[in-house]
């Protein structure tokens, strides 16, 4: 189940925004459009001898173009990061800055164009895709697609030093515990 609940007032404040990048927006849509047309109209103008091939050709175009209405929709908003949480403009929780475990920016992480993958502790929220924008899948989540590199860049660095800040005082507070107890 994924929580669109508002967050609190406490957590507003945003640090960070990613927005789509309009060309390449519609560049995918256009693109994705003119791939399930050209295959509808293969399937229609010039068939194949086999029906099922036909079918086929049909059944792709059709998801093609859901894919490009999908791709539209989810590139509509944008991403925003505030202390508590990254989520997207109309609220979806992306991830709970308290789950995030790592941010991964390397150049062999499974990571989107421009983006970069968290490694979460837990994904109670299940999995999750806006086509171009974010994708979360189990434990990880992807950010990026057709987003600005340098937004998508000082985002994840953000979130890297809010990462560190919080397990920096987690183990502050743990080793004040264990003098405590000593």
């Amino acid at each position: 189940m994924t929580d669109t609940s508002q967050t609190s007032a406490s957590d507003t404040s945003i640090l960070a925004v990613i927005s789509p990048s309009a060309p390449r927006r519609a560049m995918g849509i256009v693109l994705l459009c003119t791939l399930g047309g050209l295959l509808i109209y293969i399937a229609l103008a010039r068939p194949p001898a086999n029906f099922l091939l036909q079918v086929f050709l049909l059944l792709l175009g059709g998801a093609t173009l859901t894919l490009s209405e999908a791709l539209r929709r989810a590139t509509a908003g944008r991403l925003e990061l505030t202390k508590e949480v990254l989520r997207d403009s109309s609220g979806r929780i992306v991830a709970r800055i308290e789950q995030v475990k790592r941010v991964d920016r390397g150049t062999f992480a499974n990571k989107p164009s421009n983006g970069f993958l968290l490694r979460l502790n837990d994904s109670p929220d299940g999995n999750h895709w806006a086509p171009g924008l974010w994708w979360r899948l189990g434990r990880r989540v992807g950010v990026g697609g057709i987003t600005s590199a340098a937004e998508t860049k000082a985002l994840a660095e953000i979130l890297q030093m809010i990462a560190i800040e919080r397990h920096l005082a987690q183990t502050g507070e743990q080793s004040d515990d264990s003098a405590e107890s000593s």
